[in-house]
Formats: C-alpha cells, sequence, structure tokens
C-alpha cells in the first residue's frame, strides 16, 4: 500500500518540461519512503525498542531533506514495504509503478529515504531509468553543497569517497583489462573496478593527511584557549532545531539562520561576554539527523571534537515538533558515540526551543512530563521572540563561574577607575558615596568575579 502526495511543482519557477532552448531549472526529482512494516531496531546498549517517527513524519523531514538542495519534487508517496526484497527493496510492482511516474514526469533523480546496498540502487536505477540516492548519498549530496570552508569541503569529500568505494559495482566490460602485467604478452591486467578502487583509496590516504593537519591546526587554536582560559559551550541537537538562530540570539552573530534542514553545516565560534562579565566561546556545530552515516560522523570529528571539549553542552530541541523525543534520542545517541553521556547532567543543559509555537495548555502539560526528578527541569526558550533567554544566559554563567554572591566594597579616589569594570562585571545593588571621596558599592557577583574583584582591589592597595 502506498500513500501519495503530489508535490510542489515548479521550485525556481521550472517548466512542466524544458526544451532545448529554455533555461535549465532544478532537477526534477521523485522522493520514495519505504516504511518496513517488520524492521523493528533496538538500542545498541540499552536493547530496548527505538522510537519510531511516524510516516508523516518521516515523509515530511525526506521532503525537506530533498528540497534543501532545491530538487523540483514533482511526486513524493509513503509505501509500506511488508516483505524486502533483497534486489530492490520495493516490490516489482511499486518499481515498475515508480518507474512510469518517472518516465512521464521526466524526473531524473529518485530518492528513497532509507539505506539501499550497492546491488539495489543499482537495480533500481537500470529499472526506473534514472539516477537513484537513498538517505546517506541525499544527505552527503546536501553537505556537499553546504561546506564553505577548506574543512568542510575535505569532510564532505572524505565522507563521500568512502560511501561511493562500496558502490562500484557497475560491469566495465569495454575496460576489463586496462593494463597489462609483466611480460611480452602482458598478464591478465588490472579491471577498471581495480583501478576505481585503488585511486579512491589513494584520495582517502590524501585527505585523512590533510584532516590530520586540520586537527593539529585545531588542537593549537584550543590550547591557545586554554592559555586564556574562556569555557566553551557548545550548542548541539537535531537538524532545523534552531541553533544558529540561538547563537545569533546570545551573540549577535549574523549566522545563516533558515526554516531548512542543514542550513549551516561549518562551524562557528564566537566570544561572548554573559550578563555578569563571565566571558565564554560559544560554538555553533553541525545539526544532527537520524541514521546518520558512521562515515559521516567520523569524516567531521575534527569539527565536532568542539562538542567532546565543550565545559558545557546546550541540547536544543525543537519542543513544538511532534517527534521531539525520537529526535532527542537521535542526538542523545550521536553524542554517546563522540563520548559525551548526554545524561551528565552537570555537563550537559536540555533546553526547549520553539515554546513560542505552543498553546498554554501544551506548554504546561510538555513542561509538567519532561520533570524529571533525577536531572535538572529543562529550560524554555524562544530563541526567536527571545523568552527564556535571561533564565538561560543566568544558568550557563552559573555552571561557568558559580552562583551570585554578595559583597560590598569601598573604592578609594584613587581607584575609581575600576567603578566602571564592577558595574560590566557585577550587579550593583546600591552604591553610597562617602564625604572623604569613597564610595561604597554593594553588588551581587559571581564566585570567579569575586575573586577577580578582590585581587584588583588588592593590587590597587599595594601600588
Amino acid at each position: 500500500m502506498a500513500r501519495e502526495k503530489d508535490a510542489d511543482r515548479g521550485v525556481r519557477g521550472k517548466p512542466a518540461h524544458n526544451s532545448g532552448t529554455e533555461a535549465t531549472g532544478p532537477t526534477r526529482a521523485v522522493v520514495i519512503v519505504p516504511v518496513l512494516t517488520r524492521h523493528q531496531r533496538n538500542d545498541d546498549e540499552t536493547n530496548r525498542p527505538r522510537l519510531t517517527r511516524s510516516a508523516d513524519a518521516r515523509h515530511d523531514e525526506a521532503v525537506g531533506l530533498a528540497r534543501a538542495i532545491n530538487l523540483d519534487l514533482i511526486h513524493t508517496a509513503v509505501v509500506t514495504v511488508n516483505d524486502p526484497r533483497p534486489a530492490t527493496l520495493l516490490g516489482s510492482g511499486k518499481v515498475a509503478e515508480f518507474a512510469e511516474i518517472v518516465k512521464e514526469g521526466h524526473a531524473e533523480v529518485v530518492i528513497v529515504d532509507h539505506p539501499l546496498t550497492p546491488v539495489q540502487q543499482r537495480n533500481l536505477e537500470k529499472e526506473m531509468n534514472a539516477k537513484v540516492l537513498d538517505r546517506t548519498g541525499l544527505i552527503l549530496e546536501i553537505f556537499g553543497e553546504r561546506a564553505r570552508t577548506k574543512e568542510g569541503t575535505l569532510q564532505v569529500e572524505l565522507a563521500h569517497l568512502n560511501y561511493q568505494k562500496g558502490r562500484l559495482v557497475r560491469s566495465w566490460t569495454h575496460l576489463e583489462r586496462q593494463r597489462g602485467g609483466a611480460g611480452f604478452l602482458g598478464g591478465p591486467g588490472e579491471t577498471q573496478i581495480e583501478s576505481d578502487r585503488r585511486q579512491l583509496q589513494e584520495k582517502i590516504i590524501k585527505l585523512k593527511h590533510e584532516l590530520e593537519t586540520v586537527r593539529r591546526t585545531r588542537d593549537l587554536h584550543r590550547a591557545k584557549r586554554k592559555k586564556v582560559p574562556f569555557p566553551v559551550v557548545a550548542i548541539v541537537g537535531y537538524t532545523n532545531a534552531g541553533k544558529s538562530t540561538l547563537f545569533n540570539r546570545l551573540t549577535g552573530a549574523d549566522v545563516l539562520a533558515e526554516d531548512m534542514l542543514f542550513a549551516t553545516l561549518d562551524p562557528t565560534l564566537r566570544r561572548v561576554r554573559l550578563p555578569h562579565g563571565t566571558p565564554i566561546i560559544l560554538s555553533d556545530t553541525v545539526g544532527f539527523i537520524s541514521d546518520l552515516p558512521t562515515h559521516l560522523v567520523a569524516a567531521f570529528r575534527a569539527t565536532l571534537e568542539e562538542v567532546v571539549e565543550a565545559d558545557l553542552v546546550i541540547h536544543l530541541r525543537d519542543i513544538s515538533d511532534p517527534d521531539t523525543a525520537a529526535q532527542a534520542e537521535d542526538v542523545e545517541r550521536i553524542l554517546a558515540d563522540l563520548g559525551v553521556d548526554a545524561g551528565d547532567a552537570k555537563r550537559v543543559v536540555e533546553v526547549w526551543n520553539k515554546v513560542d509555537l505552543l498553546d498554554d495548555g501544551n506548554r504546561e502539560r510538555l513542561l509538567a512530563d519532561g520533570t524529571d526528578a533525577s536531572k535538572a527541569p529543562p529550560i524554555a526558550i524562544s530563541a526567536v521572540t527571545g523568552e527564556g533567554i535571561d533564565a538561560l544566559k543566568a544558568l550557563i554563567e552559573t555552571r561557568m563561574s558559580g552562583e551570585l554572591e554578595e559583597l560590598t566594597v569601598t573604592i578609594e579616589p584613587a581607584q575609581f577607575g575600576l567603578v566602571d569594570w564592577l558595574y560590566r562585571n557585577g550587579d550593583v545593588v546600591s552604591r553610597v558615596d562617602n564625604e572623604d571621596g569613597s564610595a561604597t558599592i554593594a553588588l551581587k557577583a559571581t564566585h570567579s568575579a569575586r575573586h577577580e574583584i578582590e585581587s584588583r582591589l588588592h593590587r590597587k592597595n599595594r601600588q
């Protein structure tokens, strides 16, 4: 059984079928979302069933991924698969049906939102006479288009080559013996597929060396930051959870933030001064997604090391998404792969974003359901409206510098250069200007700021 949907046609206004004289528009594509009824996945560590998404949610995500690279979706369908076929995954009737849709719609690409074996991909391409991409291939295409820095480009290329290496399954009959061996008549030679594999492996080794240089450079930068010890706070979350919007809200930066899967790929770091003066380095990372290929995670390990090394990790969730629980589980699984325990309440803070999209009833219910006595309650925010941002900043500062402490200091006339610093790095409660020209200031400051204040006053007194 298949539930089919006619997708929006004409992304960027492409005509139904281009003639030779018309400008080439976006690539026309068909999206197929197979739902395997007998496919129950268990968590590798707990051996408990993973949370499953609804068919509609999977469909919407697959469409979002396809549109992220501006494909013109002429047809999309959710297909129930009771008996997966080793050769094509889908049944022969469905393959023939989609082949007709591809032919009539002049589609050039077929997206199958499920992992495909090399044989399945080859057979589907033959039957449908179109390029076939599985979920991994589509994610790699998106990453390839989004990468902007040299590092990002290297990481995507490495992941793509590792993916491609296992898919050299074409028949190169016309080049079966491209090179002869030793001797007058030549040996059996090197087949084209062997040559391709060897060249791919050489490229992979070269890219790994280049990425090792990138890793060493990152280590040097990290070592420099540790000499001026600014704590690092990393924002992680499912793609499209609002990480870049929150990053912009906290830093005043202008990182691309769109309602699009994987809108940003390359990591961004900014220095931020919190309300009571605590300086931090805030890191925005690539979004996570379900079934993220392991070789893609491995390729991006140099980037994701910022998460591994972070003093505090903000796990940002789109609480308005019906599948937020399954998304959170996927993020926690990837964090575990990186060696970060999502259940470590001292290091990982759960933040619920997009609460402005909830009505009062749903908001109260979710907050009540999300309260776990064993963990700190999540912070509800809206990165768009600014709701809850002050509470989030206060929590970050408390984690980085300790609770606010009350103190009273007397500033002598010769020390008045410190007054401005006190106002910028503390919460001044009252100030009394004394007759002898000194000033008595009562303020609240973080534990680390208090030590800095006392140190500065001590240095001034000795001068």
